[in-house]
């Protein structure tokens, strides 16, 4: 597949790059590329992907701290599929599917997520997404510290115990087996916005 990889140079984009081609995939400029995958910034994904749906290019996206609902709307009048989600680490994905199932017996939680302190958003994308499994009101606490990757622990306390769902990321390589899988899916999504790894992994 021809891809256009935007934020090649930056921290996942550097790892994803060379994955990609070593999948097979062809690394392309957008308008030659079959998808778009964008690894960027807040600040001009929103860009990015109005640019790719005016060109007919659906779009896979792993930036997190935009709204990307109004851009889903445009992706299914044009007929196009955008995928994003906010952690592309299948672990991650599991750590959030076990945090679910745990807030329906043990209510009482709280989220507390740690990134490398380049990171631009906070909360995360993925402490949101998980908040909002849990039945969204879950509190948050966000650190930002040199040395960090990602990493994300749901604390849940009840009578005389506590349970820790943790989920670390040591190094940006796990990011890669969800965006391949999520380049694989991309033709079978519905056109429009779809959200989360988990998505794709249901089916």
């Amino acid at each position: 597949m021809r891809v256009a990889l935007l934020g090649a140079g930056g921290k996942v984009g550097t790892v994803l790059g060379p994955a990609l081609e070593r999948a097979g995939h062809m690394l392309v400029d957008l308008d030659e590329a079959e998808v778009m995958v964008d690894f960027t910034a807040p600040d001009v994904v929103t860009a990015n992907v109005e640019r790719a749906l005016e060109a007919g290019v659906p779009c896979v996206v792993g930036t997190t701290g935009a709204d990307l609902t109004e851009l889903g709307e445009a992706a299914r009048e044009r007929g196009l599929a955008l995928f994003h989600a906010p952690n592309f680490a299948l672990g991650a994905v599991l750590m959030m599917r076990f945090a679910a199932e745990a807030a329906k017996l043990m209510p009482n939680a709280e989220i507390v997520e740690l990134h490398a302190d380049t990171k631009r958003d906070a909360p995360s994308g993925t402490a949101k997404a998980t908040a909002e499994l849990m039945g969204g009101d879950v509190p948050i606490h966000s650190v930002r510290l040199p040395g960090l990757v990602a990493h994300q622990e749901v604390v849940f306390g009840g009578q005389g115990q506590t349970l820790t769902i943790r989920h670390d990321t040591s190094s940006r390589e796990a990011f890669v087996p969800g965006v391949l899988i999520a380049l694989e899916r991309l033709p079978s999504l519905p056109p429009g916005l779809t959200v989360g790894l988990d998505a794709l992994l249901q089916e």
